[in-house]
């Protein structure tokens, strides 16, 4: 694995931080016009919308290290507000992702409380009881959400007056989308805000000793990672044109926890390549349905045991207040 790393700062080293912005554009651009296959297309534009949740989750469960078991119901939050809004008072794709945004980080705030108390597994079991809540009232709202029958002819996104119909355009839209939310995380995680969260991450307590107010910046943290979460299923319902609660699972908030530990906690590259591998490599294994499943188990198992910290860990430098918690 040490091969593994020195082989990835020889071929990324050199690779300046300012060119990836600019190569990333070229690339999404191009890559559409190359590649004319809806089906592969497809695959791309729901990796699109996961590199999203797994980016913003990586604010809380990565910079801040709270166990977040719950953003998927976030997710869904974010598509449901969005679908209700458009279909149902002003039909504006783009009014209705704001929305979505903002609803989901009032949901953010509100479930960021807990983490004032309690941590760790408590704080992970807090979190998965309220995805499973989100669940259920989704199941049971039927006046308003129709159920487990979900909401169908969700319309598509439009940008002045015309309608983004092709999987070419919805690609477009994620990606650039993706870049937007790789560069706020970034942005945000090397600010003096996501050093702060990094200071809680090592040592909560030695953060609140040199006066840093903890609950703060966690409640924040929670809430932005649910807004940029519920911008996601706002893409995400508009892109399918249904949507039903069984899209909006533990189990998924679950899978984006593990990508972006598979990639390397606190690292938004990492984030990104995990989201990829376990995203993909299901759809890799296809072709062996039968065992794909129990291959897939085994590449994990491995994983975790010679590269726990992920295929791409963070890398920091310290800063004063890290410096100081650390002596």
């Amino acid at each position: 694995m040490d091969k593994i790393v020195s082989i990835r700062n020889k071929v990324f080293g050199h690779i300046n931080n300012k060119l990836i912005f600019p190569l990333s554009l070229l690339v999404i651009f191009i890559f559409p016009i190359l590649l004319d296959n809806n089906y592969i297309l497809h695959i791309l534009i729901l990796l699109g919308v996961y590199v999203v949740l797994g980016v913003s989750l990586n604010v809380v469960a990565g910079v801040t290290g709270e166990l977040d078991l719950g953003h998927a119901a976030f997710f869904g939050i974010g598509a449901y507000a969005s679908s209700l809004f458009v279909i149902n008072i002003f039909d504006n794709f783009w009014i209705g992702m704001i929305l979505a945004g903002l609803i989901s980080l009032l949901f953010g705030l509100i479930l960021g409380i807990p983490s004032l108390r309690i941590r760790g597994d408590y704080l992970a079991i807090v979190t998965l009881g309220f995805n499973e809540i989100i669940r259920y009232v989704l199941l049971n709202m039927q006046s308003i959400t129709n159920g487990p029958m979900g909401i169908k002819g969700i319309p598509s996104p439009t940008i002045f007056g015309y309608t983004l119909n092709t999987k070419q355009q919805m690609f477009y839209l994620i990606w650039i989308l993706v870049i937007i939310t790789c560069v706020v995380m970034n942005r945000m995680s090397n600010s003096r805000f996501g050093r702060t969260l990094v200071a809680i991450r090592e040592d909560e307590i030695a953060a609140t000793s040199l006066g840093i107010n903890t609950g703060k910046y966690k409640i924040w943290s929670f809430a932005i990672t649910a807004a940029f979460a519920g911008i996601g299923g706002s893409f995400f319902a508009h892109y399918m044109n249904f949507i039903n609660p069984n899209n909006f699972t533990s189990n998924e908030s679950i899978l984006i926890l593990c990508m972006i530990t598979v990639g390397g906690r606190g690292s938004i590259i990492g984030s990104v390549i995990g989201v990829a591998i376990l995203f993909l490599l299901p759809e890799l294994l296809r072709p062996i349905a039968d065992y794909r499943m129990l291959i897939y188990g085994i590449l994990l198992v491995l994983m975790m045991v010679f590269k726990p910290k992920g295929f791409w860990p963070e890398k920091r430098v310290p800063s004063k207040i890290t410096k100081l918690i650390r002596r």
